[in-house]
């Protein structure tokens, strides 16, 4: 398969899930377009269009991962922790000497399973929430890592793993962009012609029925978390070595921008409507929204409160435009 029509196969996969409910995202998407190229000269430049392209990129896959979780009622808070976790890891192992791009992605992915599997075995096993596993293994994990790194930022200097985020293989589109539309590309054709992606949704829609029916729902379930897991480790990734470095405050925001990408693109939080088509147009709106706030010079805790209305806002609507869905 071409680079070319790898590029393009998300996009279809994306335009087959498209319902006349998703065109508020599109038209908001576009107005924010609109609104940022007027207030910000340099907000179309191509220099900052590749920078969003790069953003977008790794919010997607922090979002793919967790979309799966959600479709099936549950959530994953951990996911900012396992990005710190991840980032950790891979500082002191690239500065122990493991420097190969193969080995750091296979140390990563073994990374991002492994928090994924303590979740789902927490979840299915112990029979608790995903709310508060999650919660609960968000200090974990968070505290883990710090521990590794020892509360300090640690850098390294490590010019194939650096590549990986802001190397462009494709001219014009930063490494990171390409990765998080290849993982785009499997996670939507899992999710839309596997039977796994079909036990998600019907989890999601009514798990009695689908315990009825004697599928193994343990199974499912710890596979969703696991695949949450790594996406989020190769976010961590990613994000690592863009900075070259590793710190306390890494991942800190990935858990609000997910959720806010998943829900502004319509994925009910009540689970079994949305998919990872719809995470994909909100991840676009995340990162225009982010992106454009920052040209304008708009405060941190400024852009943390708008983010959080943003989610509100797009819960209300898209309980309003489900009808039938049920509060959880």
């Amino acid at each position: 398969m071409s680079d070319h029509s790898l590029t393009l196969q998300p996009a279809r996969l994306w335009l087959r899930q498209l319902r006349p409910g998703d065109l508020l995202p599109v038209a908001v998407l576009a107005a924010l377009i609109l609104f940022f190229a007027l207030r910000a000269d340099s907000f179309l430049s191509p220099a900052n269009l590749l920078i969003m392209s790069g953003q977008a990129g790794i919010l997607l896959l922090v979002a793919l991962g967790a979309t799966l979780v959600i479709l099936m009622g549950s959530i994953d808070l951990s996911v900012g922790s396992i990005i710190l976790l991840t980032a950790a890891i891979l500082s002191r192992v690239v500065n122990f000497g493991v420097t190969a791009p193969i080995l750091i992605i296979l140390v990563v992915i073994l990374v991002g399973a492994l928090a994924g599997l303590v979740n789902g075995l927490i979840f299915t096993f112990g029979k608790v929430p995903s709310f508060i596993a999650t919660l609960g293994t968000l200090s974990f994990f968070a505290g883990l890592g710090l521990t590794v790194i020892g509360g300090r930022s640690i850098y390294f200097d490590a010019p194939g793993v650096l590549s990986l985020s802001i190397g462009q293989w494709i001219p014009g589109v930063q490494n990171s962009a390409m990765i998080g539309l290849i993982a785009l590309t499997l996670v939507a054709l899992i999710t839309n012609r596997t039977r796994f992606g079909l036990y998600i949704y019907a989890i999601g829609g009514n798990e009695r029925v689908v315990r009825l029916s004697g599928i193994a729902l343990r199974r499912v379930k710890i596979l969703a978390f696991v695949t949450s897991g790594v996406t989020a480790a190769l976010a961590g990734l990613l994000i690592s070595s863009q900075l070259g470095s590793s710190g306390p405050s890494l991942g800190s925001t990935a858990l609000l921008d997910s959720l806010a990408a998943i829900v502004v693109g319509g994925t009910a939080l009540s689970g079994g409507v949305g998919g990872v088509g719809r995470t994909f147009l909100g991840v676009l709106i995340i990162t225009v929204l982010v992106n454009g706030l920052n040209q304008m010079g708009v405060q941190d805790f400024a852009q943390t409160m708008i983010k959080g209305a943003v989610i509100v806002l797009a819960a209300i609507f898209t309980m309003a435009s489900q009808r039938g869905l049920t509060l959880k």
